[in-house]
């Protein structure tokens, strides 16, 4: 189950039982298909019958969680590489959930994720058969998020540059938040026509880019930043709140009777939408709630959309801007934000980049830097704008595909651009996104604000020797070392 998504303890006992019962279902026919063979070991064990207690289920828990698994492996280090290529495979299945959504999946990595399965279900401290499993999960994920790119592109477009009005206009409004475009762009047709503005929040705001959303007129801007914030920003939204599959704070009582949740996210005593997507319960909520009473000015914006397809075409720009001395570096500056004091690295790290520098930013991490008044309106001496705001955190896709295909353009590998990356870890997406870079053999990434708790001294030692993965110390330090290419 994905971090901070579902807090129900029913409906994740649902989940165990679906996912029991699809054993059950594919088991025979496998068994006595040509060449089937029965599962062996703990995969053979594990039966879990439908009527076990929510107690029942919980116990048995305990018999599988981190201490025990880790007991049981009897290797600090193995245990290490085993966790993280755990968290980064359950960072390609949320990714491959969001596919799946729009019709997209393909059996090469289902497949790869049950082989990584295989190695990871087992108690061997293999230190070298363990790192090269979570380098095939960055593989995998590097295949999904491509994957999940042409899923949006061909269901809503390709996106484009475009201006997010991020100030309210007076009426009934709905708030969106998460990263499942489908359950948006369903919203808005249901809404279509009541006179009713949709606003988006946290990870739906690239939602705002694809064409296929412009055309609602009641799509009418960003509202907030990301999801750490959410006990305030959606305490003073007036209207309802629909969380599609992100994570969810503990709701507060002022707005507990009016947020809605959707897919794998569930929250005790808070309405869920089911798979069928009627929001008749939020539209009612929206109409008996005060909406917004005026329209703020003077209005504000931020401009979204810069997916590869977007960037791709400015390459030519940008290179002439790095040989004329017009863009001294390109900053790659994103990730899973959280709440904690110390993130404010990477706002602090944005802001003292030089004038002539470039910044390419996404995930959630992403409002530390697009919501500081020193960049928000910066531009380079050739007129390109200063911040590129590539997308959610999957859209991390992109940055490789500019960052590879600038390289081509050099003749040169992505290690020797004159590109740095400093990524904001969170969860297991990060994990996932992680792992991709590292599989593609991108080194001198900055990792922070801490080390994933995970991460034995012995495995960053392994990190660092082949991939010069770096925490990250401290803005002015870090940019110094940056500025000369390390």
């Amino acid at each position: 189950m994905k971090t901070n998504v579902n807090f129900s303890e029913e409906r994740i006992a649902e989940y165990i039982r679906e996912g029991m019962a699809l054993k059950r279902n594919v088991l025979e026919p496998l068994v006595h298909s040509k060449n089937g063979k029965a599962p062996t070991g703990f995969v053979a064990e594990l039966n879990l019958a439908p009527e076990l207690s929510l107690d029942e289920l919980e116990e048995f828990g305990g018999s599988v969680g981190v201490f025990h698994r880790e007991k049981k492996m009897n290797d600090a280090d193995a245990f290490s590489l085993n966790e993280i290529a755990t968290y980064g495979s359950k960072g390609v299945m949320a990714y491959a959930a969001h596919c799946h959504q729009l019709g997209y999946i393909e059996d090469e990595v289902m497949m790869g994720l049950h082989q990584v399965f295989v190695k990871l279900s087992s108690n061997d401290p293999d230190i070298e058969g363990l790192l090269e499993t979570a380098l095939k999960v960055g593989e995998l994920n590097a295949k999904t998020l491509a994957m999940l790119d042409e899923a949006h592109c061909s269901n809503f477009g390709a996106p484009t540059p475009t201006e997010v009005l991020t100030t309210a206009v007076k009426g009934k409004a709905i708030l969106v938040s998460g990263h499942d475009i489908k359950d948006l762009f369903c919203l808005l047709e249901q809404t279509e026509g009541t006179g009713i503005k949709v606003y988006t929040h946290g990870e739906m705001l690239p939602a705002h880019s694809y064409p296929k959303l412009k055309k609602f007129k009641h799509l009418a801007g960003n509202y907030g930043t990301a999801w750490q914030n959410q006990k305030f920003e959606f305490a003073t939204f007036p209207g309802p709140i629909v969380v599609t599959t992100n994570c969810i704070i503990e709701p507060r009582r002022m707005y507990k009777n009016r947020i809605f949740t959707m897919n794998e996210v569930g929250f005790p005593g808070v309405a869920h939408i089911g798979e069928d997507r009627d929001f008749t319960p939020v539209l009612e909520e929206a109409r008996k709630a005060k909406g917004f009473p005026r329209t703020i000015t003077p209005a504000r914006y931020h401009t979204v959309g810069f997916n590869h397809r977007a960037v791709l075409p400015l390459a030519k720009q940008v290179i002439e801007a790095a040989q004329s001395g017009v863009l001294s570096r390109i900053f790659l500056i994103g990730g899973c934000d959280g709440s904690e004091w110390d993130r404010s690295y990477f706002t602090d790290l944005a802001e003292a980049t030089p004038d002539d520098s470039l910044i390419l930013t996404l995930g959630c991490a992403k409002n530390r830097i697009i919501n500081s008044e020193k960049l928000k309106y910066a531009t380079l001496a050739n007129g390109m704008p200063r911040i590129m705001d590539m997308g959610q955190c999957n859209d991390s896709y992109s940055a490789i595909v500019v960052a590879t295909e600038l390289a081509k353009a050099l003749d040169c590998s992505v290690n020797d651009l004159p590109l740095s990356l400093a990524i904001s870890h969170l969860e297991q997406k990060a994990a996932a996104v992680l792992l991709t870079l590292l599989h593609l053999g991108v080194k001198n990434i900055r990792l922070g604000p801490k080390m994933p708790a995970y991460i034995t001294p012995n495995v960053m030692n392994i990190l660092v020797q082949k991939f010069n993965l770096m925490p990250t110390i401290d803005a002015d330090q870090d940019l110094k070392a940056m500025m000369q290419g390390n």
